[in-house]
């Protein structure tokens, strides 16, 4: 008996149909945020004299570029930038000028899409990477700071969309030199640098 021929040929389109959904449906996305926040927790082994007046609340901002999968698991690369990071708010501040600068590269690990759908999917976060400190002094003494140092992240934070393309990103993160150094004033020894970060950024999604 002669088998039709049109058989084999349906069974490969339909088989085909349903792995190109499949595939389009566990799709990683490439995300891109443009975030803001604030900084608290800051502590740092470089001179900080105790002046009258009260601890500035520095403003971060920065963006990230990063590829996360429908699963658990996405990478990212962020940049952030912190200025008049140690200064205080005193016209007679010995700091004329400083900023933080941070570049980290990251692993996320993220509630899978098929747990969260597209509502609001929390995830955790951690790297390593530079930090960049640099603060200028009235006067000759102390030296300025122009320092680079290795550092770690970690923190968590959660993405939910408003639309196909677009969402919003809320985050807390913690940083942390690996050096440690005696404090300049203190002489008691502490990382280089350490800080919490919050973060409000808005996601935009290829």
């Amino acid at each position: 008996m002669r088998v039709p021929t049109r058989a084999p040929t349906t069974a490969i389109i339909l088989f085909a149909v349903v792995v190109c959904g499949s595939a389009r449906e566990a799709r990683a996305d490439y995300l891109f945020t443009p975030f803001i926040g604030g900084v608290f927790g800051r502590e740092t082994a470089f001179a900080l004299f105790r002046e009258e007046g009260q601890d500035n609340k520095p403003v971060i901002f920065g963006g990230a570029a990063g590829w996360l999968s429908s699963g658990f698991l996405g990478v990212e690369g962020e940049f952030a930038y912190g200025p008049h990071f140690f200064e205080r708010d005193n016209p007679l501040s010995t700091i004329t000028s400083s900023s933080v600068a941070t570049l980290t590269g990251n692993v996320i690990v993220a509630v899978p899409r098929s747990v969260t759908g597209y509502s609001l999917r929390p995830y955790v976060i951690g790297g390593l990477g530079l930090t960049h400190s640099a603060i200028s002094y009235l006067g000759v003494v102390p030296d300025p700071v122009d320092d680079n140092s290795l550092a770690f992240n970690v923190g968590g934070g959660a993405i939910g969309f408003l639309t196909q393309r677009t969402g919003v990103r809320f985050e807390l993160r913690h940083f942390r030199t690996f050096g440690r150094q005696p404090n300049e004033v203190t002489l008691e020894e502490s990382s280089k640098l350490s800080f919490w970060r919050f973060t409000v950024g808005v996601v935009i999604r290829r």
